[in-house]
């Protein structure tokens, strides 16, 4: 939040279950690895969180000169890639972690006042020219990164996440906000900002376009996709929802009717 704390809240009781400290900004960015929280904050730092324990901070990253703006750990949770507003893309294993916290990093104090847990990045990527917020794991080829930098740069990399190769780099056009991959096909859908503030469907690993989607009216945050994979909803600055059947059905469900979930892309917006 801009209180700078982060909130754990029981979605079905609608209750807040526990606030967590650790940083001296606003807090925007967040991402899960099993009982562990990761969140990014204007204050420059990545803070984890044992959502188990009271004492909650188990580690500090210190790698950013800027807003943290995006963070994402891959599916083996054992890479977390974070973008900053200085448009650094940094790598970092979650085995630093653990042996910050051995070095006594637990505590319930702000994030920068454990500075023997402080911990630098495996891999620190200076190729973007604008901040990164988008950032996506492939699901299919292990160690394949792609992350989407701004307005000044406005491409899609990819990443080799072991060495820090760039395997390629494709010009959208416009600020990238947002990646997600398909669940089920090589496909990957990118969400923008200025001018057009669309959705775009491409095919992995050509980099050509499927499709486009169009509908906001302002720059396209956020997007995540239904369990079954075939749904997108999409969160703008326009203060928007909206759902968009990006991906189509699963393999197994398209000769049979489609599940309520892809029903409800139907639904095409939420104000």
């Amino acid at each position: 939040t801009n209180h700078n704390v982060v909130q754990l809240w029981d979605a079905e009781a609608e209750r807040r279950l526990r606030s967590l400290d650790g940083h001296t900004a606003r807090v925007g960015a967040l991402s899960w690895n099993q009982h562990w929280l990761s969140s990014g904050g204007r204050d420059s730092l990545i803070v984890q969180h044992d959502v188990r324990s009271r004492d909650h901070v188990v580690s500090t990253y210190a790698g950013h000169q800027q807003e943290v703006c995006g963070l994402r750990w891959n599916d083996e949770g054992s890479t977390l890639a974070s973008g900053g507003n200085e448009n650094l893309l940094c790598l970092w294993d979650a085995a630093m972690s653990r042996r910050g916290g051995n070095r006594g990093g637990g505590g319930r104090g702000g994030g920068a006042g454990h500075d023997s847990s402080n911990i630098g990045p495996r891999l620190a990527l200076t190729q973007h020219k604008a901040a990164v917020k988008a950032l996506a794991w492939c699901p299919f080829h292990r160690g394949l990164l792609a992350s989407g930098g701004g307005t000044a740069d406005r491409t899609i990399k990819f990443w080799n996440a072991n060495s820090g190769a760039v395997l390629n780099s494709i010009d959208t056009g416009s600020q990238v906000c947002s990646l997600l991959w398909s669940k089920h096909q090589r496909e990957l859908c990118s969400s923008h900002g200025f001018s057009e503030n669309q959705l775009i469907l491409w095919k992995y690993p050509t980099m050509t376009k499927i499709q486009e989607f169009k509908g906001h009216t302002a720059r396209v945050l956020h997007m995540d996709q239904s369990p079954d994979g075939g749904c997108v909803v999409s969160a703008a600055a326009d203060e928007t929802l909206r759902f968009w059947d990006v991906f189509g059905s699963p393999p197994n469900e398209r000769k049979g009717n489609n599940l309520a979930m892809g029903n409800f892309c139907g639904t095409p917006m939420i104000r």
